[in-house]
């Protein structure tokens, strides 16, 4: 008899640890947009059911475009912008109607194992591919609400990728002085209500990639990143959902998970949450709340990141 009510104690905890959202009037009268990376491989593993998911809820979420952290094209990089592959990995994959909305991108280490520069291109050939840089910001404004998001380029600020020009022969040549002083000098001036940054490497995070990737952008980028208001860094690259506050830090870095092949994790200092479960995430935002919800495949919201205006 016990062993039959443990059983069911755990079923009702799990199914209490997730939850599906059901009333979608938590997203009205607010400024929405996904954030989603890691989406190529021809559509394998799960990209292809998350994307119609994706699709499917942004029926209800009225997304206004999707952060994009990187890796958006899964594969060992693209020679022009005529590669099929580009098709096959993000046009086709991603044709929900309700995704036909414009996709800000950034950099991801796989991009930067090809022609990087096709992957700029690809602005003047997709109707809705939007990057004009390898890191820019833009300034939205909806209902009332203002947000800044800050695209940056994470890869040359990683000795790893520098250093290895034979894989990564495009990460050496940039400036990370350059790019270092804009991003400074972007957040400096920043005056909207919610501001975001978005890179595709983590600042901090368990991840069973290199411990110097981590190390790097510790040191170069987070420091800038600590002297203004940040609400968020978001990022990809690992392949999990993460949520962690630092000590010191009153940014919220958050991870989005994988559309593809999500990888197990571990708690590590200032972990608020974390999860394998791949999937996407969805930023809602007004005047007095920035909200987001990490979503995994079946719709279930995992965990959620709320920031409260001062």
């Amino acid at each position: 008899m016990k062993k039959v009510f443990f059983l069911l104690l755990v079923v009702l905890l799990s199914n209490w640890a997730t939850a599906q959202i059901m009333d979608y009037s938590i997203f009205d009268k607010k400024f929405n947009f996904y954030v989603a990376n890691d989406l190529g491989r021809n559509g394998y593993y799960d990209q292809k059911p998350i994307a119609e998911l994706m699709g499917t809820m942004a029926e209800e979420v009225g997304p206004e475009f999707v952060v994009a952290t990187g890796d958006i094209h899964h594969f060992e990089g693209v020679r022009s912008v005529n590669d099929p592959l580009w098709m096959t990995n993000y046009e086709l994959i991603y044709s929900h109607p309700e995704l036909m909305i414009d996709w800000f991108p950034v950099l991801g280490n796989h991009e930067y194992r090809g022609n990087t520069q096709a992957v700029m291109d690809y602005t003047n050939i997709s109707r809705r591919w939007t990057m004009p840089a390898r890191y820019y910001t833009k300034a939205f404004e909806d209902k009332g609400i203002t947000i800044r998001i800050v695209w940056i380029d994470t890869a040359p600020m990683m000795d790893k990728y520098r250093n290895d020009s034979a894989t990564y022969p495009d990460a050496c040549k940039q400036d990370l002085q350059k790019q270092l002083a804009w991003i400074d000098s972007v957040l400096a001036n920043a005056k909207e209500d919610w501001i975001i940054v978005a890179g595709h490497h983590p600042i901090y995070a368990e991840t069973p990639k290199d411990d110097s990737e981590r190390l790097d952008m510790q040191k170069r980028l987070d420091p800038i990143l600590r002297k203004h208001k940040v609400d968020m860094y978001i990022c990809g690259h690992i392949h999990n959902f993460q949520h962690i506050r630092k000590a010191g830090s009153n940014i919220d870095y958050v991870v989005n998970s994988a559309g593809s092949l999500a990888r197990k994790v571990k708690p590590t200092e200032g972990t608020v949450f974390c999860s394998p479960e791949p999937g996407f995430s969805i930023i809602s935002a007004d005047k007095k709340t920035l909200t987001l919800r990490m979503i995994d495949k079946k719709g279930n919201i995992l965990h959620t990141v709320t920031r409260n205006s001062q």
